[in-house]
């Protein structure tokens, strides 16, 4: 096409068209101040980008961040509110968000519609989707159910798309604190068994590079394993190390696990869901994507503990 037609196309987050203006690509994101959405809007900040934050509180978003985003009220489970949020958007990093409830797939199935009503009606040709290692199951892994329906919602749609699909979470290990105080940690997983642990730091710069590049279409899957895969028993050695504390890890039988969620507070169906994610990547469970230099990613366990889990220990929170 030849200069000043006005043919339009995408680098490193900034459209360009032929005759040389530039117009910044818009991002939306949603849960920003999670794990991984804290990281990921002060990533793409730095890029030069000023994403719009989808959060059902306004006022929970940092102040110093304000001159650099905008921010739009939305509830990832309205689809009305999700749509009048996302118009005029071109490309969305969507998380489901993981609620305390008394139906978690049934939250899981109203985000999903909320995601594909704003993609269909707004027209947002990307979509970078975190989702998890045990989604390609489809089915029988509690609440990474929920993401897995997402996946195949999304995969529908005339668009591109990226699955994020994710290790466990170093930042599970918050949830942990008093049993991490007693020095154990328990488990229904063989206690041998490798599987891939992420920063969610990590997770967030997959996430902003694929936001970023322009170059992918179609649909793509994308592991982010983390540095090594590590078995229970190294992270409880781990843990000793940079606790100063013995950490022992202990196998616990399934009700022993699904007792304890439920004098936490959680709801039956949600203690199932949450347990669920364990039991049904215990027996013979191999990753469709395996560990590669492409999701391989730098930030160590042991790191992350020192930054974030020890002074989380200190609070007495």
């Amino acid at each position: 096409m030849r200069p000043g037609s006005g043919r339009i196309w995408f680098y490193r987050g900034i459209i360009r068209n032929d005759i040389d203006e530039r117009i910044i690509m818009r991002i939306a994101i949603t849960t920003p101040n999670g794990n991984v959405g804290r990281h990921l809007v002060r990533m793409l900040v730095r890029a030069g980008i000023r994403p719009l934050l989808l959060t059902r509180r306004p006022q929970s978003i940092a102040p110093e961040l304000l001159a650099f985003v905008d921010v739009a009220e939305a509830d990832s489970q309205d689809a009305a509110q999700v749509v009048a949020a996302t118009r005029g958007v071109d490309a969305i990093h969507w998380v489901d968000p993981s609620v305390m409830s008394d139906d978690p797939l049934a939250d899981y199935a109203r985000a999903t519609d909320a995601l594909v009503a704003a993609v269909t009606e707004n027209g947002i040709g990307r979509v970078v989707f975190q989702s998890s290692i045990g989604a390609e199951k489809r089915h029988g892994v509690g609440e990474i159910d929920g993401l897995a329906a997402t996946e195949v919602a999304l995969d529908a749609l005339d668009i591109d798309v990226t699955h994020l699909r994710c290790g466990y979470f170093f930042s599970n290990l918050l949830f942990d604190l008093e049993s991490l105080r007693a020095g154990r940690i328990a488990t229904v997983l063989p206690l041998d068994a490798p599987m891939a642990w992420v920063a969610p730091r990590d997770i967030a710069e997959v996430a902003a590079l694929t936001l970023l590049d322009q170059e992918w279409t179609g649909r793509r899957v994308q592991a982010v394993h983390g540095p090594e895969d590590l078995s229970w028993t190294e992270v409880a050695a781990i843990l000793t190390d940079e606790l100063r504390r013995e950490i022992v890890a202990v196998r616990i039988s399934d009700d022993e696990m699904r007792q304890g969620l439920l004098t936490a507070g959680m709801p039956e169906a949600m203690a199932d869901a949450v347990l669920g994610m364990s039991t049904g990547l215990r027996e013979g469970f191999v990753p469709e994507q395996p560990r590669t230099v492409a999701t391989t990613t730098p930030t160590g366990l042991r790191g992350w503990v020192r930054e974030e889990l020890v002074p989380a220990m200190a609070s007495g929170r």
